[in-house]
């Protein structure tokens, strides 16, 4: 089978950036070393692209998962051209397709299907989908955003801008333009490339389904480390409108206590959240199925299964008898309306709710 025409720019681009840096940066650091203010502004840069892409790229523009005041779009817009990743607008729309047609080899641009290598770096050395390279119907909203189509349109000056002129501005402040442009631009740019390509390469191979097996996404709390908190991906692939990736409170996921920053300081709103009923659903659907396939090679599979089903029913019920009396109790709140008896259903039905996911969790944990 021919392979498509090599995309030449990219190829020099990454094959450049990475061997620069294995070659020039340990040089630099045995001949002059690098002082605390380049250390400081490689790990400043680092979080300022890599949460511009995070929170900005993905969470505001493609998902629309909460909005952003101006301010806020501008600098995330320089900090996306930093990440040397394309256009919000390009990047949008790739992602948007990638999530309408996830591990379809023929028309998710990063396949996990097609191995790491592929959905890491390959499918953008290689003109795989040339036919919709300028196709960005799928992101008409995003093309009412004047700091969008600003930097889409005057994108290669603002790379050259914040990936050159950005590191040689503070190695001048800082009295070392050389290592400052090798550690702020070139040892940066490599590491957050590679931890954003995780998301599409690694994330789709390591770590557990809790939520979703439809496809290959997972979640993995060391991968959220790098790829700041975007290694929950298994929920993000179910939930991709929540503007959180960790939902739990112990969850790396600095893009969203940036987003949440960004509302408590008014610069952003409407944040939006996935019920929390319908969370507890699909994690309670994938311990079901973990739970049948860990029992399938037993003699007494039936009567397993049946007891298995009839706790599932139990905890599905409970579940959404406790939510929606949950629900019921808010809006009366908002309207001023709560009564004495409410509170009580709801918390009753809470009690009832969490004994019986003890009891779930206890018959799950022998199988799974």
């Amino acid at each position: 089978m021919k392979k498509p025409p090599l995309i030449w720019l990219n190829v020099i681009l990454f094959a450049v950036t990475f061997l620069g840096t294995l070659v020039l940066i340990p040089w630099r650091g045995m001949t002059d070393g690098y002082d605390a203010v380049e250390w400081l502004a490689f790990i400043g840069l680092a979080y300022a692209s890599g949460l511009s892409i995070t929170a900005g790229y993905h969470r505001l523009w493609s998902h629309k998962a909460y909005k952003a005041s101006a301010p806020v779009r501008f600098l995330f817009a320089l900090g996306g051209a930093l990440a040397l990743q394309n256009s919000a607008l390009h990047w949008a729309s790739d992602h948007r397709i990638h999530h309408k047609h996830v591990d379809d080899n023929d028309k998710d641009p990063y396949s996990a299907n097609m191995g790491f290598w592929y959905s890491h770096i390959g499918w953008m050395l290689r003109e795989y989908q040339a036919q919709r390279y300028h196709d960005y119907k799928n992101v008409r909203d995003m093309q009412s955003d004047k700091i969008v189509m600003w930097q889409h349109k005057h994108y290669l000056a603002l790379a050259l801008l914040m990936n050159i002129g950005l590191p040689a501005f503070l190695g001048w402040l800082n009295g070392d333009i050389i290592s400052m442009l090798l550690m702020g631009g070139l040892l940066r740019l490599v590491v957050v490339h590679h931890c954003t390509f995780f998301i599409n390469s690694l994330a789709h191979i390591w770590g557990k389904q809790p939520y979703t097996d439809k496809n290959t996404a997972r979640d993995n709390g060391i991968l959220a480390l790098f790829t700041y908190g975007e290694g929950y991906h298994n929920f993000h692939h179910i939930f991709e409108n929540d503007y959180r990736n960790g939902i739990k409170w112990w969850h790396y996921d600095p893009t969203k206590w940036l987003i949440k920053s960004l509302s408590w300081l008014g610069l952003a709103k409407d944040l939006r959240t996935s019920p929390q009923e319908r969370i507890e659903s699909a994690r309670l659907q994938m311990q079901l199925l973990h739970a049948k396939n860990q029992i399938a090679h037993l003699h007494n599979y039936d009567e397993l299964l049946e007891r298995i089903h009839a706790e599932y029913e139990l905890m599905k019920t409970h579940l959404l008898e406790y939510y929606q009396a949950k629900k019921t109790l808010l809006e009366a709140k908002r309207q001023q309306l709560v009564d004495t008896q409410l509170k009580t259903q709801v918390e009753e039905l809470k009690a009832r709710f969490l004994a019986q996911q003890k009891n779930w969790k206890l018959l799950t944990a022998s199988y799974c």
